[in-house]
């Protein structure tokens, strides 16, 4: 399992679509200094597992990637639920926010910030 998840860490393991990565962009001005982004997976939501895109200090235990100019922190662990997962920004009148498209998920609930 760690040699998976070291594999893992040496590709890039999210994709951001361009609206996304200007949305982040815009939000990083809005941070504190040295608060990155960290995106992993938790436990809950309807289908098991619930993406987690916040901004915090990075801990030791964390790697630290730079993707399309952007800084961000994940645990090693969540590489394994995450990898290649995508990342887009919607601005229409029904949806506005960060949507997520995950190849590893099985299953994923109407909300779209949950799966199995």
């Amino acid at each position: 399992m760690d040699k998976v998840i070291g594999d893992l860490a040496k590709k890039r393991p999210l994709k951001f679509s361009p609206s996304a990565i200007a949305e982040i962009k815009r939000l990083y001005k809005l941070e504190e200094d040295g608060r990155i982004l960290f995106v992993g997976v938790k436990d809950g939501g309807c289908s098991g597992f619930t993406y987690v895109f916040e901004f915090k200090q990075a801990s030791p235990n964390q790697t630290v990637y730079t993707i399309d100019d952007i800084q961000l922190t994940m645990n090693k662990e969540d590489l394994q639920y995450i990898n290649n997962l995508s990342i887009d920004y919607e601005q229409g009148l029904n949806n506005r926010g960060f949507t997520f498209e995950n190849p590893n998920a099985d299953t994923t609930c109407g909300c779209g910030t949950s799966f199995s």
